[in-house]
């Protein structure tokens, strides 16, 4: 069985790994985002909503 401590240790771990990986996901939206704003292809309204749509489902399913 694994002692108490490392129980919590480990809780702590992965929170702080989903927390950062959950931050890392909104920092590459910007990239994106730019990408397709710079280059005219879509309007910069169009494209944070559809940023924000695909990052929202993505954190909800666990797929981003």
């Amino acid at each position: 069985m694994i002692e108490s401590s490392s129980l919590t240790f480990l809780i702590i771990v992965i929170i702080i790994a989903l927390a950062f990986e959950f931050a890392n996901g909104f920092n590459d939206a910007a990239n994106a985002i730019a990408t397709v704003v710079s280059t005219r292809v879509m309007s910069p309204l169009s494209a944070v909503i559809m940023a924000a749509v695909f990052n929202f489902v993505g954190a909800i399913t666990g797929t981003a």
